[in-house]
């Protein structure tokens, strides 16, 4: 037991180590042409976890036997941005999409439209009835307050097979009928909707139990959430996309890691996100004796708009769509598209299909990446990583898995969020917000494992506390290959359509050595504010405070 411990823990680090590697500096954020055009539709983050509120120290009791996923969409939303705010599009289709048997397609899907209703709220002004500008008239507190001008709303389809030929089934609340779900209005402001307690108050009563088609008796209930909440990742995006624009003095020394962060009080935690929040029992997902499941979040958008020059007036009457539904946005793990696929094909990458993802294995293989990082802090794109080509290890993350940790017993290649929900989930306060490879860290090595509390992160799922940046930052510059020795010991091995792999990296070929481990943003995820229970991410921030 104690041999097999010793390989879980060396390819659990070997696993948070490489995926972070591929997916590298920030979340998903305005990632391609297309993209940057209909904000509505991009994906920015996707979590999925074994759900830890209410669990006791052995990851036990609670909602323990269930699995959260949080899909975010719309970035970089900023909390005074009315009048209409960020409502989603009701002429889109939001998909959660889950592979449960390892061959790269979609076995169950969840899927998400939204209607947008116009109240026609209006004043009597003099002898005449006039409508309102804004979408509120008042204050703001119930579900479907008569005070709001547009109520909105949403049902949620699950489709097991394909998710255009599949069986489909509507998701109910805990009732077994209601097939419509209220989704609260964006944090307007304080005036509107009181203070953060008050608003958090409100968007509790948003948390809907529901009933899903299809589950094992007994486990088919769980509960949905959508609207607004605060952007939780944490990032010091402008100066990673500036060049990296800190020198690597700064970079190496651990003393700086939160130095840009304030505490979580950094530019990107003051704007806000919208959630479609979702926990379904862990034995709806998986199918037969496997555990691993993979997830992905996609929306599309109909093939064809006709612009109406003359709209009538109504809500949302300036545009007509048809034909079948095309994909414009792909999510699983983060950043894949933003930092890892050459801008010619960011487009294609989001509207293409996991089953497919050989077809960017160059990418993953030869990465752009650590040369980037080279030449802006050294100046030489050999200076800081590796480069001992293909980087088999990568593909091997990237596109598979890993053997004893998140990779199914049958595994085609392609590219996903993998979660084993046969590892307990560990208490907000113990987890580690490096995951894996922090307990690898933390307990001196993969043969103090035994003395691990936490294998329940990154790259194992996602949690929001999951520092996926500053591990990714260790791998690009070399930590893995630290790890792997001049002898290949991990024992990598490759995927289809890539060489054999002999040694992916060396220790000896790291310029940086052991120094790599201690690479950081200079931004700490674990100081960004979260709940710890559904959906975990934190209140919105207000349009406004109280005076």
């Amino acid at each position: 037991m104690k041999m097999k411990i010793h390989r879980l823990a060396q390819a659990c680090f070997l696993t948070m180590a490489a995926a972070t590697a591929v997916t590298a500096m920030a979340s998903s954020h305005r990632e391609a042409p297309f993209i940057t055009t209909s904000p509505k539709v991009d994906g920015t983050d996707f979590y999925m976890f074994r759900s830890y509120e209410g669990i006791d120290t052995a990851g036990k009791g609670g909602r323990s036997d269930y699995v959260t996923m949080l899909a975010n969409y719309e970035p970089l939303q900023s909390p005074y941005g009315g009048p209409n705010y960020f409502s989603l599009d009701p002429n889109a289709l939001y998909e959660i999409h889950l592979d449960n048997v390892g061959d790269g397609k979609e076995h169950l899907t969840f899927q998400f439209r939204f209607n947008n209703k116009l109240n026609n709220v209006s004043l009597d002004i003099g002898s005449a009835k006039v409508a309102i500008p804004l979408i509120q008239a008042g204050a703001v507190s119930k579900l479907t307050d008569p005070n709001l001008n547009l109520n909105e709303t949403y049902s949620v389809n699950v489709v097991r097979g394909d998710r255009r030929k599949g069986t489909v089934s509507s998701v109910t609340k805990a009732d077994g009928t209601t097939k419509s779900f209220e989704k609260p209005v964006d944090y307007i402001g304080s005036k509107t909707l009181g203070d953060a307690t008050a608003y958090e108050t409100y968007a509790q009563k948003h948390v809907h139990e529901i009933k899903i088609p299809g589950c094992p008796a007994g486990k088919d209930m769980g509960k949905v959430f959508v609207g607004q909440r605060q952007e939780g990742f944490a990032v010091n995006l402008g100066a990673v996309f500036d060049l990296v624009n800190a020198p690597a003095s700064f970079l190496l020394d651990p003393a700086n890691k939160d130095a840009a962060g304030m505490g979580g009080k950094h530019y990107m935690q003051k704007n806000n996100i919208t959630t479609i929040a979702l926990e379904v029992h862990k034995d709806c997902l998986t199918a037969g004796t496997e555990t691993v499941i993979g997830g992905w979040t996609t929306a599309s958008m109909r093939q064809a708009r006709l612009l109406n020059g003359a709209p009538a007036s109504g809500h949302q009457t300036s545009e007509k769509v048809g034909g079948a539904w095309v994909q414009v946005s792909r999510l699983g793990n983060p950043l894949v598209n933003e930092l890892v696929i050459g801008l010619p094909d960011k487009d294609k990458f989001n509207s293409s299909k996991p089953q497919d993802d050989t077809q960017f294995l160059t990418y993953v293989t030869n990465p752009t990446l650590p040369a980037l990082l080279g030449l802006v802090l050294t100046g030489d794109a050999k200076g800081v990583a590796p480069t001992n080509l293909p980087r088999t290890d990568l593909a091997t993350v990237f596109l598979t898995g890993i053997a004893g940790v998140n990779k199914p017993a049958t595994a085609a290649p392609s590219e996903m969020l993998r979660l084993n929900t046969a590892i307990s989930p560990v208490q907000f306060a113990d987890q580690n917000r490096l995951g894996v490879a922090g307990e690898v860290l933390r307990v001196g090595g993969t043969a103090n494992l035994a003395q691990a509390k936490d294998l329940a992160g990154f790259p194992n799922g996602r949690r929001p506390k999951d520092d996926v940046v500053d591990i990714a930052l260790v791998a690009v510059l070399g930590g893995l290959c630290v790890i792997n020795g001049d002898n290949n010991s991990l024992g990598l091995n490759g995927v289809p359509g890539v060489p054999s792999l002999t040694s992916a990296c060396k220790a000896s070929s790291v310029p940086l050595g052991a120094s790599s481990a201690n690479i950081h943003d200079a931004v700490d995820q674990a100081t960004v504010p979260f709940l710890t229970r559904f959906p975990y991410l934190n209140t919105p921030n207000s349009g406004s405070a109280a005076y």
